[in-house]
Parts: structure tokens; sequence; C-alpha cells
């Protein structure tokens, strides 16, 4: 919390010259005319780059499961792991 804070009196006039330098600041940004500017929510253009979900079939099942050390029913056999 700010309330909580313990300034000296010099830092106490410091910060208030400071914030009121970010204030002046801000009310000379809001001066600005930005009525023919679009809004923006990001700086650069944001595209989803994926690739287009195609299947192809190339997963052979039984060339994937001759990488397995154990299968059973043509699936990869695991150990167990939930009691």
């Amino acid at each position: 919390n700010l309330v909580k804070l313990s300034l000296t009196e010099k830092e106490k006039v410091q910060f208030t010259k400071d914030l009121n330098s970010i204030l002046n600041y801000m009310d000379t940004m809001n001066e600005i005319n930005t009525d023919n500017i679009k809004p923006l929510t990001h700086v650069l253009p944001l595209k989803n780059r994926f690739r287009h979900d195609i299947d192809d079939n190339s997963n052979d099942r039984d060339q994937l499961l001759s990488n397995a050390p154990s299968q059973i029913n043509g699936s990869f056999q695991v150990p167990k792991t939930v009691v």
C-alpha cells in the first residue's frame, strides 16, 4: 500500500514533482487529436501463422509401433501410472 510508505520531506517534494510531471505529460497526450487514427491493440499486426490441418495419412501404424518397446492390441503399452 502506498499509504504505508514512509517518506522524508525531501522525498515527498521530489515525488510530488515527479508525479506532477507524469500527470502533465498525460494531459499533453490527451490533447492529441486521434480522430483519424484507427484504434490498435498491438503494435504489430497479429496473424495466425499456423498451417492448415490436412490429413496426409503419413502415420503408418505398423511403422510407428515398430518403435514401441512394448505393444498390445495395436497400441503402445506403457507402465501403469495410476493405482
